[in-house]
């Protein structure tokens, strides 16, 4: 993913490992993008890197819906402890994260999920997702990693 960007270079992330690369120019890239890539080290010291081939490029939407999260989200949030997390597949592609929080903090919850866009958008890109939709009611927040 593309963490930041301007005229002259930009900074990704590799979504899988962490490892950070920077490359020497930018050729269009955008912050917050979610691109598949080849990059190499630039010589002599492999310090910054190129850009060798972009394999493909999306956008990722991060949104709360008003909609209430699934019955399958209300299960595995009924079956955990407070301040637990489920991860799993969803039936086709992307993730379902299902959290359980205290009634009182439903909202607060949604809002740190919101903020925290660069973990969203990382597990966007492992999901292969370009939509983020949070859910929620009362002691369930629910954050599914659409295609």
């Amino acid at each position: 993913m593309v963490t930041h960007a301007d005229d002259d270079s930009a900074v990704l992330r590799d979504a899988d490992t962490g490892q950070v690369h920077t490359l020497s120019a930018n050729e269009g890239l955008t912050a917050d993008e979610v691109i598949e890539a080849t990059v190499a080290p630039e010589p002599p010291m492999g310090v910054t890197y190129e850009l060798r081939d972009l394999h493909a490029s999306r956008s990722v939407r991060i949104e709360a819906v008003r909609e209430p999260p699934t019955t399958q989200s209300r299960e595995i949030a009924a079956d955990q402890p407070v301040g637990e997390v489920t991860r799993q597949e969803r039936a086709g592609d992307g993730e379902l994260h299902v959290l359980s929080v205290p009634e009182s903090e439903t909202e607060s919850a949604v809002d740190d999920v919101l903020d925290d866009r660069e973990t969203r958008l990382v597990q966007a890109a492992r999901a292969g997702a370009s939509l983020v939709e949070v859910r929620s009611e009362p002691g369930v927040v629910a954050v599914r990693y659409l295609p």
